[in-house]
């Protein structure tokens, strides 16, 4: 029997921990399966990641045909089930208030991932955001598919509870993983006091045995790394003006920033109006490796962003020794304080550069004490190990055989 780990697009640049999580669990003895609805329309650039595309079945990415005949099968064969299937998913469009053709294909990819999960000895699946390819696990467990179930991250996912039908998947699955304790209190929230017991707190990890501390810092460094998607929430648009006004003390003040999306012309044109070039350096998606090669030399890293859940490059950053500036939001206060970096309130262009020009005055001494009680903080509740633990004991009881419900 088999676990199957189904996402929206997979692999993608941003979202390491999902292959990570699945490498884990496999080096724990258990067979994945890997699924996803479509492949990720950017370019791969990390060797593990464009490894890892080549185990992926892709429900909707080419396969028309194949989901116009497992349709037509599922009617022929399983009547019931097929219709209990496309209520369920007209039930989901109405509480969307919109999206027919969206809802539609959802349930063609349910049955579609159905009867690939039944012909591979699929048990149990678990999908990552409970948002399409959630929908998509629920629609298949309504007709006799296995059951599943989600982590959620936040926080887009987490902004329409109501259109996303996410308390009729909270109640449908058979549990629900939330990455902090903050998150589970809105999953809660959503999901009432019946789906209390259901929804488990499992923290990301890394490995943090593989990552090694830097060593002292240089007293001269002035330079920051970013690593994140460019994008409005992530708030990398306030850096320029904040640079521009840095520099008068600064003159080396550096920020190199990882990632890329649909705020980089935004950023670049701050850049450009506070005449700033020389101090920013846009490398794009890098290689894991790579990103966190640039990290480990950074003086601080930096993330001022106005929604998160709880960043993994946060954790690496930690992980690495670096101190990190970041946001007073959803779950980074459970991970970040003062005595590893500085955490200010999300949107204060004032208190950012406040912190930033803490770290650059920050002694030597004081940012390697960050840095090595960041990594102690990462140790004692970030580690892959023992996420891969609490999903083997969450999984167990459900990869094992199970009747086709028909």
């Amino acid at each position: 029997m088999s676990l199957a780990y189904l996402m929206n697009s997979y692999p993608v640049p941003s979202a390491t921990f999902v292959r990570d999580e699945i490498a884990g669990l496999e080096g724990a003895g258990v067979t994945v399966q890997r699924f996803a609805v479509r492949r990720w329309a950017g370019t791969l650039v990390d060797p593990h990641d464009i490894g890892e595309q080549g185990k992926v079945s892709y429900l909707l990415d080419g396969n028309l045909a194949g989901l116009f005949w497992a349709a037509l099968a599922a009617l022929a064969t399983g009547p019931l089930a097929f219709f209990r299937g496309l209520g369920l998913a007209l039930a989901l469009r109405r509480r969307a208030g919109r999206g027919t053709v969206r809802h539609i294909a959802y349930f063609l990819q349910a049955v579609y991932f159905r009867r690939a999960a039944r012909d591979r000895a699929v048990t149990h699946v678990h999908v990552h955001f409970s948002t399409n390819a959630t929908a998509v696990a629920m629609i298949s467990a309504r007709m006799g598919g296995p059951g599943y179930s989600f982590t959620v991250h936040g926080p887009d996912e987490l902004l329409d509870p109501a259109g996303s039908s996410l308390a009729q998947k909270i109640a449908h699955a058979r549990f629900v993983v939330a990455i902090t304790d903050f998150c589970r209190s809105q999953l809660v929230w959503f999901g009432g006091h019946d789906a209390q017991a259901k929804i488990k707190v499992m923290r990301c990890g890394v490995d943090v045995d593989a990552i090694a501390p830097r060593g002292p810092i240089e007293a001269d460094l002035q330079h920051f790394v970013c690593v994140g998607r460019l994008c409005p929430q992530k708030g990398q648009t306030a850096l320029p003006a904040i640079v521009s006004r840095l520099r008068k003390n600064y003159p080396e003040i550096a920020i190199t920033l990882i990632g890329d999306g649909e705020s980089r012309a935004a950023v670049e044109a701050e850049i450009a109006r506070h005449n700033v070039g020389m101090h920013f350096k846009f490398l794009g998606f890098l290689p894991h490796a790579d990103a966190m090669a640039h990290v480990a030399r950074a003086r601080a890293f930096i993330l001022p962003s106005a929604a998160e859940g709880l960043p993994i490059a946060i954790m690496e950053a930690l992980a690495h020794g670096v101190p990190v500036i970041s946001t007073y939001i959803a779950g980074i206060p459970e991970l970040l304080d003062e005595t590893c970096g500085w955490i200010i309130p999300a949107g204060n262009e004032a208190k950012l550069e406040a912190a930033m020009a803490a770290a650059l005055a920050a002694p030597p001494q004081t940012l390697n004490a960050m840095g090595a009680q960041g990594r102690r903080r990462v140790e004692a509740s970030h580690r892959a190990d023992q996420l891969t633990q609490n999903l083997m004991a969450a999984f167990s009881p459900y990869l094992g055989p199970r009747p086709d419900a028909d």
